[in-house]
């Protein structure tokens, strides 16, 4: 860098400080040129004939005037190099004012002999002062956006929607002081839009970019739309992974400050955007009439499920929330932030494991809730295949002790959260969570009791604790390699928020002894998932960050499924919540094998012993990828 330049830079840098005395006096001396230039331009560009000492005595005037305006107005406050729209309005309306007061100055101080300056002069006045006051404004931001263009590389942008959103952001990028941006285009779907510009900058169609590409190094694209359905989004994500651009999206505007927003609040694709499909809406209005005033028991409360129900009926305003979990530092967790929220509604944090009789007798006998959302239970299927005992135990019996004494204490509804896992299961985790739900279903069958038991079932949630979203997130910031157990491997997925509406929606809707099943669009592949994150890191699968396949783990399935092949759906007055045709339940029989399951629990039964009662308990139940495999074609173990 020159001698000259990094002179240039430094007298830059102290023009940050600038006193504001000193834009002050800058914008009297504009003004003064301005009214002397509009004399001259009068005078046909001559000095033969002008009259200085009538110009003088108008500057004085003129002077005086500016004065009061300028500081009324505050112009000189703006900061220059960060000059946008409402500071050119403030200099609008200043200079305005001020040709108004000196139009009105022969009405205020007649009679004085003073020459005041001429209409057709205070007409150019106007147009040149707001010009020069302006100008200079508009001259410092680009020397400004100069000086950093030789600091920095600048990134070439691109920018997604060329409305309101889009337009705001080319202002923030230009005035970001940190980074340079070179600002390419605007792409937009809007074929009105197209071929024209937004200040100088082209407004083209997606196909168009990809013609600018062969040319012009694109570097990010910033989605600034906030209509933009999830496939098209989609669409233009895949478009920009392939081209290895880096895509980061424009803040909601709740998250605005002023009507703009700082460029660090640019944030990158989250991973429920990836998923191609438009998110699940739901109008709470029932739900809010249901709970409101009520007192509400969610075991699991601080789980991933759990303590988004937690969240979503603080709005409905229960009377009460009892917050049921053994795991203590989540549960303080919890407790802290609905503690921010200062809400109105009672919550009672209730450390204790589900299947703790005296403490859940304690608990329903204490509190009386209306409705129970149970939502505690093992998932992690690899460890409930190494620990069929405490599947058992907290997913099964726990479900059962839970039912129970709902309906001991007359709970109104009772609103289970199960999983598709549990739907013709091949692990130990599934079959446990089926079993609950056959429990659940047949208590509804019961006479001489008021309890709605309502099941929910839905397929893998994004972002909960040991999500595989998650592990992969880990592995490719920790240097990969990204772990996947198989090519062909698919999963349904929905994020929390969606999936816990959805329950509330449906223990609304229920009357006893359904079974909900959850519309959770395509199956996706995995590997492609793995793929898009590696590539919205700003790597290359396989190059920078490796993909190893390891192999099904134990109890694990290739394709998930939301119903047996027994089953059939019934639509709901929601397109996304259907009703499994579940086969009946013979109470009598379950209840004697659970009890069984129970004791043989309490003679700390071996593992085959306790998954072979479960295979007799459930047909469907075939094991793969397990040590259970052999069990399938073994005779059941007699139970005595």
């Amino acid at each position: 860098m020159t001698v000259a330049v990094k002179k240039t830079m430094n007298l830059i840098s102290r023009l940050n400080v600038v006193p504001r005395w000193f834009i002050f006096a800058i914008d009297l001396v504009l003004s003064i040129l301005a009214l002397f230039f509009s004399y001259l331009l009068k005078n046909n560009l001559l000095y033969e004939g002008f009259n200085w000492q009538v110009f003088f005595q108008n500057t004085f005037l003129l002077a005086l005037i500016n004065g009061l305006v300028f500081v009324s107005f505050q112009t000189y406050k703006g900061i220059v190099r960060y000059t946008g729209f409402w500071d050119a309005v403030r200099v609008f309306l200043s200079v305005l004012t001020s040709g108004v007061l000196m139009y009105l100055m022969p009405i205020i101080i007649s009679d004085t002999g003073f020459n005041f300056i001429p209409d057709v002069i205070q007409i150019l006045y106007v147009v040149f002062c707001f010009l020069f006051l302006l100008g200079y404004r508009v001259t410092i931001k680009h020397i400004f956006i100069a000086i950093r263009s030789l600091k920095s590389i600048p990134k070439n942008i691109v920018i997604f929607g060329a409305g309101e959103v889009g337009s705001a952001t080319k202002r923030v990028l230009e005035n970001n002081s940190r980074n340079k941006f070179n600002i390419l285009g605007f792409v937009d779907d809007d074929k009105k839009k197209q071929g024209k510009s937004i200040d100088g900058v082209p407004v083209l169609a997606l196909e168009r970019l990809r013609d600018m590409l062969k040319t012009d190094q694109v570097d990010e694209m910033i989605i600034a739309s906030f209509t933009l359905s999830s496939s098209r989004k989609s669409q233009i994500v895949d478009f920009c992974l392939d081209n290895d651009i880096n895509i980061l999206v424009v803040p909601f505007y709740h998250q605005w400050a002023n009507g703009s927003f700082k460029p660090q609040q640019l944030r990158s694709l989250k991973i429920d955007e990836l998923l191609g499909r438009d998110p699940i809406l739901i109008e709470n209005a029932q739900v809010r009439r249901e709970v409101s005033g009520k007192r509400i028991l969610v075991t699991g409360a601080a789980g991933s499920i759990g303590s988004e129900i937690v969240r979503q009926l603080l709005n409905c305003k229960p009377e009460m929330l009892i917050l049921c979990d053994q795991a203590e530092s989540a549960l303080h967790t919890l407790e802290l932030e609905i503690a921010d929220k200062e809400t109105d509604v009672e919550c009672i944090v209730y450390l204790a494991d589900i299947t703790d009789s005296f403490r859940m007798e304690n608990l329903f006998a204490s509190f009386r809730p209306h409705h129970v959302y149970h939502a505690a239970a093992y998932k992690h299927v690899p460890m409930m295949e190494l620990c069929p005992a405490e599947a058992i135990k907290i997913n099964t019996l726990g479900t059962r002790l839970i039912a129970d004494l709902s309906i001991k204490y007359d709970v109104d509804r009772f609103v289970m959260v199960s999983t598709d896992k549990a739907v013709n299961p091949t692990n130990v985790m599934g079959a446990s969570k089926r079993l609950a739900e056959m429990y659940v279903q047949g208590m509804s069958k019961e006479d001489h009791q008021h309890t709605r038991f309502i099941t929910t079932r839905f397929g893998n949630v994004l972002g909960s604790n040991g999500s595989v979203l998650m592990r992969f997130k880990d592995q490719i910031e920790s240097g990969g390699p990204v772990t996947v157990t198989h090519p062909n491997i698919t999963r349904y997925f929905m994020t929390i928020p969606e999936a816990c509406q959805l329950v509330l929606e449906a223990g609304c809707m229920g009357d006893g002894g359904e079974v909900f099943v959850f519309d959770m669009g395509q199956p996706v592949k995995i590997v492609d998932l793995a793929k898009k994150m590696i590539r919205l890191y700003g790597l290359i699968p396989n190059i920078d960050i490796n993909i190893k396949y390891i192999g099904l783990r134990p109890g694990e399935k290739l394709y998930e499924e939301l119903l047996t092949v027994d089953e059939n759906t019934i639509k709901t007055y929601h397109e996304k919540i259907l009703i499994a045709k579940v086969k009946d339940v013979d109470m009598v029989y379950v209840t004697r094998r659970f009890n069984d399951l129970s004791r043989l629990l309490e003679q700390n039964a071996s593992d085959a012993t306790l998954v072979s009662l479960m295979k007799e308990l459930l047909p469907e139940y075939q094991s793969n990828n397990s040590v259970f495999e052999k069990l399938d074609s073994a005779k059941v173990v007699a139970i005595k």
